[in-house]
């Protein structure tokens, strides 16, 4: 029971309360974007390590003012939390990853991509390996027709934890770099060659 109430007041409070601390990192930090002057009209798919995922709202509301974005999230409760979170932002959410609902999220998310939603996605999330990049990305852009956009985030000060992504929190004061791709793609490449590319577009700016 007390597990129960625990969780009710976690998902009331927590995901209002981790969107003005990301607000907050954001506002106290100096922002410097490599990065295309435009990303055009044309959906796309948006991929960040998921050690990167705090700050990559404003990677995609650096090019689309009006959100029209859905986020795969893992469908379990510190899924949900992001997910509530995200809302603050305007995003909104498809359940599921490679270990659980996988196929439910991968149609879910084809069939977002073709009414013309972008797409946010994590290729090494949620479990791991770390910077490993998953089928479900190459898949999707390849079934939907669409391109990818590699996104680093690598801020001057930082805290990382100890978890098996190594996530990182930007510290206020500092510099967020936004590292940005234009626009890949990886219609009719194999998939290894795909994995490849990806990987070595979201590897380029390791600190």
């Amino acid at each position: 029971m007390l597990k129960k109430f625990s969780r009710k007041l976690a998902l009331l409070l927590l995901p209002f309360l981790g969107s003005v601390f990301i607000r907050l990192l954001y506002m106290t930090n100096k922002k410097v974007f490599y990065a295309p002057t435009t990303l055009g009209k044309e959906n796309f798919i948006m991929a960040c390590w998921h050690g990167e995922l705090l700050m990559i709202p404003y990677a995609y509301l650096h090019y689309r003012k009006t959100p029209f974005v859905k986020l795969i999230i893992s469908d379990h409760f510190d899924g949900t939390l992001i997910a509530k979170t995200l809302r603050y932002f305007g995003f909104g959410t498809i359940r599921g990853s490679s270990r659980r609902n996988a196929a439910r999220a991968l149609l879910q998310a084809i069939k977002s991509l073709k009414e013309g939603y972008d797409l946010g996605i994590t290729p090494d999330g949620p479990k791991g390996p770390r910077h490993e990049v998953a089928d479900g990305i190459i898949v999707m852009a390849q079934k939907a027709d669409v391109k990818i956009t590699l996104v680093s985030i690598k801020p001057s000060r930082y805290w990382q934890l100890n978890s098996w992504d190594r996530f990182i929190v930007p510290k206020p004061f500092g510099t967020i770099n936004y590292y940005i791709s234009d626009l890949i793609d990886i219609k009719g490449l194999e998939l290894e060659k795909a994995r490849a590319l990806i990987k070595e577009g979201l590897c380029k700016h390791e600190q």
